[in-house]
């Protein structure tokens, strides 16, 4: 029998506004997204509409009736029962483990990118694993601690975005549109642009994560579904203009997707001290955002396998907690193992920065998509077996709406799968389709040895 904790309520709407915010505003899928041309523009809107707002009413429904710690996982056990939970909870949390060196070889590139030019990828490796290491760190201390981080990169993710958006309307007055903007160019483009499409669907993800800590939260019911409306809507708006900001310094067929950003910054503001120290600045306070990412979804993931090896859905190591923090140590500790290992593999695979950031994401991303699958068709479900649960917010229109937006979503998941896998004009790609395979077979690994030591 796991010990139980108590868990401080610590978390204030503020709190869970900055913290959706910090998750799901990504400034690595910026330079992705812009990547597809002026197209990115429409699918912004197109996917804005169809997917992100459909996604956030079922997340703020799934949040405020069902407040469990434990979040996506809890909703597909009630649903489907713990096998399938477990497997939806080992992807969320396996996808963040493998995630999280994508996004700190960002850190790294944009670090070699302003300060050591000749960095090698060797080093830059090195700095993403002991960023993962300290990532941990701030996972195994106690939310009212560890929940500034995500706040602080929050707010300056926010500033970064409102800075790009004003050096791009000062920009594009002196030089014009690196991208014009024509009926020609905004029409969706069904030729290669399309692989950079699941980065947008992915930069839209992350609405439920706030329901992950509900046990530290004062009032769930009447704050999550708030935290999801204010924050959705300071995402849409942030993203479909700083994509624009992108697109109005650099040509589609010429962004780095890791060195975009800094590029960008360095056409708007160098050129003078004050310019050169902005983006240093502003260099400074992206890097810090993308550590703030790997600990905010780690803050969420862990505290998600912890729930599932709680209940015994997942090895014990995994429900490992502070005895007197509450927090998911052995998670925490046994995603930094996967992740240091998962960068070192890719590492020698690759050829550049560039490449390693692609491959871990695309990779890490399938397998992230996936228990979103899951999680739309338990609410599916527990519209219907358990219509006549309490639900505080309630998606309006009815029954076939509520199904109709969940359709919808699971559709729009399924076609940024298949766009990972295989890209228009290059085929499948096979490194990041095997890694998918081996982390699901291996999943289904540990799963089936937690339901054997459970029985015994």
């Amino acid at each position: 029998m796991t010990e139980q904790v108590t868990h401080i309520k610590t978390l204030k709407q503020r709190d869970m506004v900055l913290f959706t915010v910090s998750a799901i505003l990504l400034l690595d899928t910026l330079a992705a997204a812009a990547s597809g041309g002026a197209s990115s523009i429409f699918w912004w809107l197109f996917l804005g509409t169809f997917f992100f707002v459909p996604f956030a009413l079922i997340c703020a429904e799934m949040g405020c009736s069902y407040p469990e710690q434990g979040g996506i996982y809890a909703w597909i056990r009630d649903a489907f029962g713990g096998r399938w939970a477990s497997r939806a909870t080992w992807g969320y949390w396996v996808n963040t483990a493998v995630w999280m060196p994508a996004i700190y070889i960002l850190f790294a590139g944009v670090f070699k990118q302003m300060f050591f030019p000749e960095l090698a990828l060797g080093w830059q490796i090195v700095i993403g694993i002991t960023l993962t290491w300290v990532a941990v760190l701030v996972n195994i201390i106690t939310l009212d601690v560890g929940k500034w981080v995500p706040n602080l990169g929050a707010v300056l993710k926010v500033i970064i975005f409102l800075v790009l958006i004003a050096g791009a309307i000062n920009y594009t007055q002196l030089h014009g549109m690196a991208n014009p903007l024509t009926w020609d160019t905004l029409k969706p483009d069904w030729g290669n642009s399309l692989q950079y499409i699941p980065a947008i669907i992915y930069g839209m993800l992350g609405f439920e994560l706030v329901s992950a800590g509900s046990e530290e939260m004062n009032d769930p019911a009447r704050d999550v579904p708030r935290a999801i409306f204010m924050s959705g809507v300071i995402i849409i708006v942030l993203y479909f203009f700083g994509t624009m900001a992108v697109l109005a310094a650099i040509p589609a067929g010429h962004i780095n997707l890791v060195e975009g950003l800094v590029d960008t910054l360095n056409l708007f503001f160098a050129g003078s001290a004050a310019g050169e120290a902005i983006v240093l600045v502003l260099g400074i306070a992206a890097m810090y955002t993308f550590f703030s990412n790997g600990v905010t979804w780690a803050l969420g993931c862990n505290r998600a396998a912890a729930e599932a090896a709680m209940e015994g859905e997942l090895p014990k190591i995994f429900a490992i907690e502070s005895k007197t923090r509450g927090t998911p140590v052995g998670a925490a500790v046994l995603m930094g193992i996967v992740s240091t290992i998962t960068l070192g593999l890719y590492g020698f695979m690759s050829g550049s920065n560039e490449d390693l950031f692609w491959s871990l994401f695309a990779f890490s991303a399938i397998i992230f998509l996936l228990p979103y699958q899951g999680m739309l068709l338990a609410f599916v479900r527990m519209r219907v077996v358990d219509a006549d649960h309490p639900r505080p917010y309630k998606i309006p229109g009815g029954l076939l709406v509520a199904q109709l937006c969940a359709w919808t979503c699971i559709l729009v998941l399924s076609l940024a799968i298949v766009l990972f896998i295989y890209i228009p004009g290059e085929g499948v790609q096979m490194p990041v389709a095997m890694g998918v395979i081996f982390m699901l077979v291996l999943g289904e690994v540990v799963i089936r040895y937690a339901e054997n030591y459970r029985r015994s």
